[in-house]
């Protein structure tokens, strides 16, 4: 007897904080309930048989009605009901995310001499979201990346990058993001508001942040997908260096194009991999 439904993202996700109302032809309450940590509502109170409107509202998203019809055992299937984002913006299921940095790159890439590129990463970084509850707006971002450990593959070529002349990695040995805000640029896709501090300097940097989606993964763990971009000019943090080549031509471009390909696992520690 009762009433039973499932309460998902469209992505396939449950909404934990889901609340179901069940109303009669009269407009008359005759059920509530709130979903458990899976999405999933049970309740046990028996209906008259008949017809019966349901409507399952979440703090974030849209509500959503349905018509049920209860049959002489007392009991309505209602089955999955699936909710969409208020503006149709998807996210991660709300709660803290840990940057997995084993299976995650920050990457740049600079011109060189005008007619190729130069590409770098960073190996050494830690970071974690916290997607809100409520107003997914208000979700944050923090990131600090080791300035030492940049990679472009040649010794030498890292080693001056390392230096003054532009990372400085001796007076500032982190790179650091945090997040100031959250903005909806599409259905999966946000623009996040920060500050970025390289070099002693602190710079408000915007990345345009695609969600590619969630799965599960091997370790019994919940993981989510993002790709965001941006782009800074290094006389913005400070890093003047350059050398002109012939023609005129700088060695090293003045704009840099950043990266980062990003897995983060549901909770705030990481499983063995």
């Amino acid at each position: 007897m009762g009433l039973s439904a499932r309460i998902r993202t469209r992505d396939g996700w449950a909404v934990s904080h889901a609340v179901v109302t069940v109303t009669d032809m009269t407009g008359t309450q005759v059920l509530r309930a709130e979903a458990d940590a899976e999405g999933a509502v049970r309740d046990g109170t028996p209906l008259e048989p008949g017809p019966y409107t349901v409507i399952v509202t979440a703090v974030g998203y849209a509500p959503a009605a349905s018509s049920a019809i209860v049959t002489a055992s007392g009991r309505a299937e209602v089955g999955t009901v699936t909710l969409a984002r208020i503006g149709g913006a998807e996210l991660p299921p709300p709660g803290p995310w840990t940057v997995d940095p084993a299976h995650s790159g920050v990457s740049a890439v600079a011109q060189h001499l005008g007619i190729s590129s130069v590409h770098g990463r960073f190996t050494d970084f830690t970071a974690a979201i916290e997607v809100a509850p409520d107003d997914v707006t208000k979700s944050r971002v923090e990131a600090v990346i080791r300035a030492a450990s940049i990679d472009t593959g040649n010794a030498m070529r890292d080693e001056h990058l390392r230096s003054a002349d532009f990372l400085d990695v001796e007076r500032y040995p982190e790179i650091t993001y945090r997040s100031t805000g959250l903005d909806v640029a599409g259905t999966d896709r946000w623009t996040v508001r920060g500050e970025l501090a390289m070099r002693g300097v602190v710079r408000p940097v915007d990345l345009d942040l695609a969600y590619l989606g969630t799965g599960a993964d091997p370790w019994g763990g919940t993981r989510a997908a993002f790709r965001a971009t941006t782009q800074l000019r290094r006389e913005d943090f400070a890093m003047n260096y350059n050398q002109v080549v012939q023609a005129g031509i700088a060695a090293i471009g003045t704009t840099l194009k950043v990266e980062l390909d990003v897995q983060a696992v549901q909770g705030e520690s990481l499983p063995q991999a």
